[in-house]
């Protein structure tokens, strides 16, 4: 009996324990000027405030210090032939012929309903995720909670995205923390970050889901950004300052980007009309 007794009282002792160490990591969450700044944005959209705490207990949460190191020294402030040499080899650019041939009747079934060039579709996500291969090696989540913390001049812009990110996650009920995107919180087959995503993605196969990971809605998700940027369909115009070279700049704001699609969407347009 007294066995028992002890045996439930350690039981009771442990349980008190666990509950003191939850509700401290609660209080630590509340606390944090991370979750505070996401739940200003939040607070007033139909996510549940204990759902946000939740995502904030998370046992994988982390901070990453060489994100600040990539976000400060991005890959676009390097020279046109030292960035063209990373985006521009043959591999890719037969990557993109190769991806075009084995998904033509769905590029094609894109780029005539949304009047998008398919080779500029190609190219995109040939330059952002070397077409599906590569998207991230950060969650979104720590990406973004990283800058928060790490970087206060994004620091405004890191809380709404993660506060979108977190809105699109509860919306079609993904792990918050299950996503893989680069240092500044971009994510999927096509990079958008989290508010490029929930104001321009769509549902172009119509399974009611706008995914970032399957090719119809990526590719449709492209066409749709590029359009609602100033992309001009009845044109082949592509030079720089057009309309449609504007629109492939605000997908990213560099230069160096935008040659570098420009140049691999002219290399899979002639492997695939020579051939």
């Amino acid at each position: 009996m007294v066995y028992i007794l002890r045996s439930l009282l350690k039981l009771l002792t442990i349980s008190l324990l666990f509950a003191g160490d939850e509700e401290a990591l609660r209080e630590d969450v509340l606390n944090d000027p991370a979750f505070q700044q996401v739940w200003s944005y939040l607070e007033n959209k139909a996510v549940p405030r204990e759902y946000v705490v939740s995502t904030f207990l998370d046992s994988g949460i982390q901070i990453h210090p060489k994100i600040i190191d990539s976000f400060n020294n991005p890959y676009e402030k390097k020279s046109w032939d030292e960035y063209r040499k990373i985006f521009m080899t043959d591999k890719r650019a037969m990557g993109g012929i190769e991806f075009f041939r084995e998904n033509s009747e769905l590029v094609m079934q894109v780029s005539d309903s949304m009047r998008v060039d398919p080779y500029l579709l190609v190219s995109l996500v040939g330059i952002e995720s070397n077409y599906g291969r590569h998207y991230g090696q950060y969650t979104v989540f720590n990406a973004l909670y990283t800058l928060i913390h790490q970087l206060p001049r994004k620091g405004k812009w890191a809380s709404r995205e993660l506060a979108e990110f977190i809105l699109l996650c509860h919306g079609n009920k993904i792990d918050p923390h299950s996503i893989l995107g680069s240092y500044a919180g971009a994510f999927g087959y096509g990079q958008f970050i989290p508010s490029s995503f929930n104001n321009y993605a769509i549902d172009f196969d119509g399974d009611s889901v706008r995914r970032h990971d399957e090719w119809p809605d990526v590719l449709g998700s492209i066409a749709n950004y590029l359009l609602k940027n100033g992309y001009k369909p009845d044109t082949d115009n592509y030079s720089k300052g057009s309309p449609n070279w504007e629109s492939v700049f605000a997908y990213n704001r560099s230069n160096n980007y935008v040659g570098v699609v420009m140049e691999l969407r002219q290399e899979i347009k002639k492997g695939i009309i020579e051939n």
